[in-house]
This record gives structure tokens, C-alpha cells and sequence, in this order.
């Protein structure tokens, strides 16, 4: 019964709701050379000249909008990272995760923000901050972030 004293009616049915969802302007062009020319994009602020990435379209310090595309190449820093001993399913693709990992941030060269993802060594125990790093790319690629499998360390 209702408040208004008639009866409810339920009404069960299973529902697809297909959609496409647009990331944007400036991340549609970021995914779109990843897949493309396997080029990592960042954008710069004309007025303070920071570069970011992932890209966005106006500079949070000077709110102005972003307008200059960098190619920040596939080299980059270990800033921070952590070895992860535990399995769960990789949101990227849907499948457990082998352990241990490294997962950790990664400033490319020109960049002034950092990139979180997969990292690797010979031996993840051989990780430090400070490590160059260069990104491994999949042979075919999808148009996203999961299109670079991971950082590996560029050891000597």
C-alpha cells in the first residue's frame, strides 16, 4: 500500500543502457597520440610554463587556459613508488595482477606533475628514487592509458 492508500506497483525487468562516453577535448588528443604515434602529450601554461600531464585544459596556478602541446618523449624520473605483494584485478584490464609489482610516479622529462603507473626493474629490489625510467608500450594499442604496459628502469 502507498501513503495514498492504493497498491504499488513493481514492475522488474533487466535494462542495457549503452553509452559512449567522451573524455574530452584535450584527453580524447593525449589518448589518441599514445595510440597513434606511441607519443606521450603533456600541455604547457603560457603563463607560467609549467607543463602538465595528464593534460587539462587551463593551468590551476594561473587560470588561464592551456593551449600548447609537448611531446614529453618516453623517458622520465622514479620519484616515489612501492612494491605491492598483494593480487587484485588491474582496473586497466580486468585481470589479477601478478605479484609483486611496482607501481610508482614518474616525472617525464619536461614535465612539471608526475604520472602514476606500472614500474619494473631486473629486480623490483633494484627500484630507487631517482631511477630513469622509459615507458614499454603494447604492440597494438587501444587508445589508452593501459597502452603503456609499464615504466622499466633503465639500468646500467
Amino acid at each position: 500500500m502507498s501513503e495514498q492508500g492504493g497498491s504499488l506497483l513493481i514492475a522488474e525487468f533487466n535494462a542495457n543502457f549503452p553509452y559512449d562516453y567522451s573524455a574530452g577535448r584535450y584527453a580524447s588528443y593525449f589518448f589518441k597520440q599514445l595510440k597513434e604515434k606511441k607519443k606521450i602529450m603533456g600541455i604547457r601554461c603560457p603563463k607560467c610554463q609549467r607543463v602538465f600531464i595528464p593534460p587539462r585544459p587551463a593551468c590551476g596556478y594561473c587560470f588561464v587556459r592551456n593551449k600548447e602541446w609537448v611531446d614529453l618523449g618516453d623517458e622520465g624520473t622514479l620519484w616515489g613508488y612501492t612494491i605491492v605483494q598483494f593480487s587484485f584485478l588491474d582496473p586497466l584490464t580486468g585481470l589479477e595482477r601478478p605479484i609483486p609489482y611496482g607501481y610508482g610516479f614518474i616525472e617525464l622529462k619536461g614535465a612539471s606533475t608526475r604520472i602514476q603507473h606500472f614500474v619494473t626493474a631486473s629486480d623490483l629490489n633494484k627500484l630507487r628514487i631517482g631511477m630513469r625510467m622509459k615507458a614499454v608500450f603494447r604492440e597494438e594499442r587501444k587508445g589508452s592509458l593501459s597502452d603503456i604496459l609499464y615504466f622499466k628502469a633503465i639500468e646500467d
